[in-house]
């Protein structure tokens, strides 16, 4: 086996838990990436899809039960090895808490999971669980099993279209003491060039999104910031996005948006490892920065905290 190739993708999945404290688990079928290992119900974002729809969608293949989206309840990201089909994967994790609306509990036919029950948090101590399950439940978390040759072949995550790109990005509602909100300057030559926009960006390969978001923040405007919050995840979908690359893209972003505090401001300026793509940065008066031409994560992030 040579090098293993680095490959990613966004996944949305549910905390769905009863009344007796139990939660909704799933266990990977044969055609799964770890075969008998349990999860959280959830599952890959299709292009263009937003998280919440996924999740909804994947609780409906994998359990038979509609489920409504109650919050969110975190976002991680981990990376595995799948030396079988030469892959190195990082997938970033949305993860909701979610309610039982409709349906009739049942396994999931043919598909990447083959049970799903109710086990309550000490009995899932003693199972083979996926990192972030374990996490979510209060758990240890263990290696994963080796990933060995099997008797059903899969396919490899192969790479994304030329002409399309799924982005998993971090950013940041950011103020100081004084209720200032910080934004940044989208620069000519990307899209949405001369709007405002919130400090952040695309994760890296292995990053965690909070440490991205925090990279973003220094890299963007110098600022040293902690985060105090989850606020949000947002999906857009622009089928002829113009960038650097000289043609149309069929761009889907998947963002998630957290609070951040700066407690000792200081005058914002753009490093040389922002990438090109951030023009300056500055600090604004909350109703100052309402009048400015926003992005619609900025917009968003805005009306959210009032």
């Amino acid at each position: 086996m040579g090098e293993l190739v680095a490959r990613r993708r966004v996944g949305a999945y549910g905390l769905l838990t009863g009344a007796d404290g139990r939660v909704l688990l799933t266990r990977a079928s044969a055609l799964a990436d770890f075969p008998g290992v349990w999860q959280l119900p959830g599952g890959g974002l299709a292009h263009a899809e937003h998280p919440a729809d996924a999740v909804v969608r994947e609780f409906a293949e994998e359990t038979g039960l509609g489920v409504g989206v109650a919050g969110l309840e975190a976002v991680v990201a981990d990376v595995v090895r799948l030396p079988d089909i030469g892959v190195v994967l990082h997938t970033d994790r949305i993860i909701y808490r979610v309610t039982g609306v409709s349906g009739t509990l049942r396994n999931e036919p043919d598909g990447t999971t083959d049970l799903v029950t109710w086990i309550a948090p000490a009995e899932a101590a003693g199972l083979p669980l996926m990192p972030f399950t374990a996490d979510l439940l209060g758990l240890p978390v263990t290696p994963l099993p080796d990933s060995a040759p099997r008797a059903v072949p899969r396919t490899p995550y192969g790479p994304p279209p030329q002409d399309r790109r799924q982005r998993f990005g971090a950013y940041g509602l950011v103020t100081d003491p004084a209720e200032r909100v910080l934004l940044t300057l989208i620069a000519e030559g990307y899209p949405g060039a001369g709007r405002w926009h919130l400090p952040g960006g695309g994760t890296d390969h292995g990053e965690q999104p909070v440490t991205a978001l925090l990279r973003e923040i220094v890299e963007e405007s110098g600022q040293l910031g902690r985060v105090t919050a989850l606020l949000d995840a947002s999906s857009l979908h622009n089928p002829a996005a113009l960038g650097p690359e000289g043609r149309p893209l069929d761009w889907h972003g998947v963002r998630v948006l957290y609070r951040v505090v700066v407690e000792t401001p200081t005058e914002p300026e753009v490093t040389e490892l922002a990438g090109g793509s951030t023009a300056r940065a500055a600090w604004f008066d909350r109703r100052d920065a309402a009048e400015l031409p926003l992005t619609d994560i900025a917009a968003r992030a805005l009306r959210l905290v009032g």
